[in-house]
């Protein structure tokens, strides 16, 4: 069994609210120098900057998941995360199809460029990528799990856009692999303040925005090797694979 640092929330410069020096190699880069082996590529209701980052992860022996921080219908943010190509495509279609569309002339609530691994431009997604889907979160899930993907909560102990802040409680229907925390906190006090078994993993991550921002929330995996399976696996405590808060 090996231990890999993991940051599993990272926006590029796609997310209206990124900064704009969140691009592909440069967020390679910054992950490279914090020590990650992993990291996810979690736009705002896109895939479209992923597969650049995922190729250019690669060289540089970083395990980069694959997907989107989905905004549901009830505005919870969740992190979606896929194995393949053809699963990813599928969900942004899902995305695309599902997304209230809100117009985003001109950048008016931030830029939103789709770019290659020399930060060319490639086109601008011209509606408000943060708007809510109008899908549920059981429906968002369900979709998910169908495409084999990878489903955690999001910053669970934010006061905005988290399952409890939001909903106040976890819907019996609800499937999930693990719940995301973020900020200055404990584990402990996480599970202490929300009443959570041990059965349920939690992992810290950065939610970042700007470079800087990348690893400085990290959770350590403790599997075998950097794969996509091994990853959910330890997420849900399988064949003595788990994850941990340092």
């Amino acid at each position: 069994m090996q231990k890999f640092r993991a940051d599993l929330h990272i926006h590029t410069v796609l997310s209206p609210c990124a900064d704009l020096e969140m691009a592909p190699r440069k967020i390679v880069e910054q992950a490279r120098e914090a020590g990650l082996h992993i990291i996810g590529i979690t736009d705002h209701n896109s895939t479209l900057n992923a597969k650049v980052i995922r190729d250019l992860a690669r060289e540089k022996g970083i395990l980069a998941l694959t997907g989107a921080e989905v905004t549901t219908k009830e505005e919870v943010h969740c992190l979606a995360f896929f194995e393949n190509d053809e699963a990813l495509d599928k969900f942004q279609q899902y995305l695309e199809q599902n997304i209230t569309r809100i117009p985003n002339p001109d950048g008016h609530f931030g830029y939103q460029p789709v770019v290659d691994e020399n930060e060319e431009v490639l086109e601008l997604v011209p509606y408000y990528l943060t708007s809510a889907l109008k899908k549920g979160i059981s429906s968002v899930q369900k979709y998910v799990y169908q495409l084999g993907g990878i489903f955690i909560l999001a910053h669970i102990n934010r006061p905005l856009n988290g399952l409890f802040s939001h909903l106040g409680f976890v819907p019996t229907d609800l499937e999930f692999d693990a719940m995301g925390i973020t900020g200055k906190t404990s584990e402990k006090h996480v599970r202490k303040h929300y009443d959570l078994s041990d059965k349920i993993s939690l992992i810290y991550n950065s939610d970042a925005h700007f470079l800087e921002q990348i690893g400085t929330r990290y959770s350590v995996f403790n599997i075998h090797e950097l794969t996509f399976s091994e990853v959910k696996k330890a997420l849900n405590q399988q064949d003595e694979r788990f994850v941990e808060i340092k």
